[in-house]
């Protein structure tokens, strides 16, 4: 089992039970079908065999089936803040909904000491029929509030909800924004041991945003856990000081947020067209014409002239490209052009020494072109890069049409779409 129990970067908690564990994962696998079909036949299958107590274990899949999640296991104690991360279609969501009580996992159990407030699909529950204020009884009482408790906490609802008289009108009259702050809001306000957050941050505007950032901090230093799932890494940083990374409904990793987070955005880049990864030493197969300046190499450096198979965001990179002349060139145009395999055709960087007011001369024989680029600026990705060397503006000498390289960041890029040099200070005025 995976045990998540690393105290020491958590943000401060509770003095009381700080170490109690509020939530066990054990083993939790929960398969579903492709086929509708056969997903109603399996479904009626199971209930049968479920009445006359002859149902056999789940742990193999029949066809058509896929398991969302396999073996996963973790646990989170009072106070602490877990982000569950992974790409679309890892099982994040049907994880929460399996810890929430909503589905039933096919092996494994989950244990859960306290109550749980699910943020999911907020106002999704919510009978459109009835007035917001029926609902908030409705769906206090759902979540484990008697009467007298949710009369207690109506005004302070109603208060953080921020929808004034359309408490008594029907929900369907609600826009969804209105149907979420009300949701929202009657979660919360259940003072839960455990809450579930699946992609719930962005409700209402930047102002109610922050309103909810406040009281679930609140909660949190009165001991809730929290889970939650978003693909906003800053808000998984912000928020979250331990994680699971999930892929294909397995465990990948768990641990502090920051390891978690950066293996998790590498994995985003990695491709399994590995050939196209021509890294380094890239000799072109294609001269133009007859020239009479071919390229013979092109890499690039660090400052201590060591060849890199990959660059890395805000360190300083050296471009080589090593040229034969059989000739002297008073004054040739270099262009290298950028673009990132994942982002199209669109250009991301584009560098010519005419538009630096650059000039450069090549002597007959062998030659070497630097470019010192003293801050990598791209986030990491895979990207490709064309080199053009033109004995004017028009006249192509050589060129390489495809080198292909990496790069890696030594930090967090989340949200970034270059890298900034920048320094941090405090003065006191």
């Amino acid at each position: 089992m995976v045990s998540i129990n690393n105290k020491e970067e958590i943000a401060p908690k509770p003095q009381n039970n700080d170490n109690e564990v509020v939530l066990s994962v054990n083993g939790v696998s929960k398969r579903f079908c492709r086929d509708l079909k056969k997903s109603l036949f399996y479904g009626v299958q199971d209930i049968a065999a479920e009445v006359l107590g002859i149902r056999e274990k789940g742990d193999k899949l029949r066809p058509k089936e896929f398991w969302a999640l396999d073996n996963v296991s973790f646990e989170l104690r009072r106070g602490e803040a877990l982000g569950l991360v992974g790409k679309n279609g890892s099982g994040k969501s049907t994880l929460l909904r399996v810890i929430a009580g909503l589905i039933k996992p096919d092996t494994g159990f989950v244990e859960v000491n306290g109550r749980v407030a699910p943020l999911i699909a907020l106002g999704a529950g919510f009978n459109p029929i009835l007035t917001g204020r029926e609902n908030i009884y409705a769906n206090m009482s759902i979540l484990g509030l008697s009467k007298k408790e949710i009369d207690e906490r109506f005004d302070e609802v109603l208060d953080f909800a921020e929808i004034g008289d359309a408490i008594d009108s029907p929900v369907q009259t609600y826009s969804s924004g209105m149907a979420a702050r009300l949701g929202f809001a009657s979660a919360i306000h259940t003072e839960p041991d455990i809450l579930l957050i699946d992609e719930v941050l962005a409700v209402g505007d930047v102002k109610f945003q922050a309103k909810c950032h406040r009281k679930l901090s609140e909660l949190r230093k009165q001991g809730t856990a929290f889970i939650l799932v978003s693909h906003n890494p800053q808000v998984i940083l912000g928020v979250c000081d331990i994680s699971v990374y999930l892929l294909k409904g397995k465990w990948i990793m768990s641990g502090d947020t920051t390891s978690v987070m950066s293996q998790y955005e590498k994995d985003l880049f990695e491709t399994t067209e590995q050939e196209s990864l021509r890294v380094i030493n890239r000799l072109p197969d294609t001269n133009v014409n007859t020239s009479t300046l071919k390229i013979v190499c092109v890499n690039f450096k660090d400052e201590s002239g060591n060849i890199l198979n990959h660059l890395i965001s805000g360190e300083r990179a050296f471009i080589e490209i090593i040229c034969k002349a059989q000739e002297v060139f008073e004054n040739l145009v270099i262009r290298v052009i950028f673009y990132e395999l994942q982002g199209g055709t669109n250009i991301v960087q584009f560098l010519c020494n005419s538009n630096d007011d650059t000039q450069l001369q090549m002597q007959k024989g062998q030659n070497r072109i630097v470019i010192d680029m003293p801050y990598v600026c791209f986030k990491p990705g895979l990207y490709s890069m064309k080199v053009f060397i033109r004995k004017d503006s028009l006249f192509t000498l050589d060129y390489i049409e495809s080198f292909n390289f990496k790069v890696d960041s030594s930090g967090n890029m989340s949200s970034c779409d270059f890298f900034q040099p920048r320094s941090w200070s405090i003065t006191s005025e």
